[in-house]
């Protein structure tokens, strides 16, 4: 998928999410509080985190030292430390949409696959089913499929051949497992999904 193609897609999954963070605050503020798919974070630390890709390199920097320049550490400090209001990252989401800045060392498919599977970490605990656009899904898929750390999807699915069955995605050799693309992008992730032939 082209890079424009590619920030279109995060453009208006930014502004999707930013939505559904006030219609869940609305809603019943008290599911902030949900633990998310995301291990160890909740709902609330999720959403905070879809905001921090954009932060600039001084900060990074900073905070970077701050953590012993161990990555893992960063991004959870970042998000479980992050104590604006939903309305406040909302409007940061809403506002980020456009920018064409990503963390140093990623592409421009790394902060497409967050936001693809992190409104999935919001939704699924939830109880919402959020749709997934099935060519952003396909190219986060390929790039996880294709990238070591920190998923290690070739590592861990090793000996299963992953078929999507509404799109044109197939990856790996050995047991097949069939599902949706966006099942099929949560398994990659390490999420735990029930997919058909899945161990």
């Amino acid at each position: 998928m082209e890079s424009e193609a590619v920030w279109r897609h995060i453009d208006q999954q930014r502004i999707e999410v930013a939505d559904l963070i006030d219609a869940i605050d609305a809603r019943d503020p008290a599911q902030w509080s949900t633990p998310s798919l995301c291990a160890g974070w909740t709902v609330r630390n999720v959403a905070a985190h879809l905001t921090h890709s954009t932060i600039g390199m001084p900060r990074i920097f900073l905070e970077a030292a701050r953590s012993g320049f161990r990555l893992n550490a960063v991004v959870n400090r970042l998000a479980v430390s992050d104590e604006r209001s939903p309305q406040a990252i909302a409007a940061n989401l809403r506002e980020v949409a456009g920018s064409r800045r990503h963390p140093p060392g990623t592409t421009v498919l790394d902060p497409l696959t967050d936001v693809l599977v992190h409104a999935q970490d919001i939704c699924i605990p939830l109880g919402i089913d959020r749709a997934m656009p099935s060519d952003a899904a396909v190219a986060a898929a390929e790039h996880v499929w294709d990238m070591g750390s920190p998923f290690h999807a070739r590592r861990r699915l090793s000996g299963t051949r992953l078929v999507a069955t509404d799109v044109d995605f197939a990856v790996g050799e050995g047991r097949e497992v069939a599902a949706p693309i966006r099942e099929i992008l949560l398994l990659l992730t390490g999420r735990p999904v029930r997919v058909s032939g899945a161990a």
